[in-house]
């Protein structure tokens, strides 16, 4: 578990799942011999034969009574077509209650996207029903994020997805649905980080001079500052993706901003600075 204080902000990691290799499905470029020349990776995000690490977890935001969830992971009980995801019996919400926060204290859950591994734990198995995992919260998604995974969960696993994650909570009438530039309080907001998926967010927060951002699945690897064109065959619109990361490359650049990645492995957060045409992350 990792935490970060961003001026009246904690921001608390929870992982649900860290994994050394097998990235190539989300990344497959990212081959060990075009890693490895990539060398400020290793310790932290690449093993020394050039595979990649990578992590599912959650975010917590804690500002001052308010307890938020960024993104909701895979979940338990699943059906899944990738075998590591597939009927997970993980402990994740015993981990999220050992952190100081109980599923029942969660306000609002926000996620960054409608992707599976974002979110499995809006949902939990009771009593062979699928029910909200956090009965107190109400649940942000984008608007326009929804209208595209409403329209496109026809069959398949995009269907299970919605089916067994999302819908139940729409039938719950928790959700809300929010604009891409939504203002959570006067610290926490979304930016429009499109391209992975239509409605894509990622998440800033600003306290007392102090500033971060939670990367959602714009940036999926820290290997991605130095090779931006490396796509995922996930993103629904590549050449956008790029578009997005070049973008906030830009943006946050040699700047104070903790950048926290959704997927980056432990330590999971650091600054992005310039790398003569390209970038790393300075953990």
């Amino acid at each position: 578990m990792n935490s970060w204080q961003i001026g009246d902000i904690k921001i608390t990691r929870i992982v649900e799942l860290e994994v050394t290799g097998g990235s190539l499905f989300i990344l497959p470029d990212a081959t060990r011999d075009a890693a490895l020349p990539i060398r400020w990776l290793a310790p932290h995000f690449m093993d020394e034969k050039g595979n990649l690490t990578m992590s599912i977890h959650a975010l917590v935001l804690e500002s001052g009574d308010r307890r938020i969830l960024v993104d909701t992971c895979l979940g338990n009980d699943k059906k899944r077509d990738f075998p590591g995801w597939n009927m997970r019996r993980g402990p994740f919400l015993e981990d999220l209650a050992a952190a100081g926060y109980p599923r029942e204290s969660i306000d609002q859950v926000l996620c960054t996207h409608l992707h599976v591994d974002h979110v499995g734990w809006n949902t939990m198995l009771v009593d062979g029903k699928w029910v909200p995992t956090f009965p107190k919260a109400r649940y942000l998604m984008g608007r326009e994020e929804w209208a595209y995974w409403d329209k496109q969960a026809i069959e398949g696993q995009t269907k299970a997805v919605i089916d067994d994650s999302v819908r139940p909570i729409v039938e719950a009438d928790l959700v809300d649905l929010v604009e891409t530039t939504h203002a959570l309080s006067a610290e926490i907001s979304l930016v429009p980080t499109p391209g992975h998926t239509p409605g894509h967010v990622s998440v800033r927060i600003v306290s007392k001079g102090e500033e971060a951002l939670i990367t959602g699945d714009f940036l999926h690897h820290p290997c991605q500052m130095a090779r931006p064109d490396w796509c995922s065959p996930a993103d629904s619109d590549s050449a956008q993706a790029l578009a997005t990361r070049l973008a906030m490359f830009e943006k946050l650049a040699d700047r104070p901003i903790l950048v926290i990645g959704t997927h980056f492995a432990t330590p999971a957060a650091g600054h992005l600075v310039r790398d003569g045409e390209v970038y790393r992350l300075e953990v």
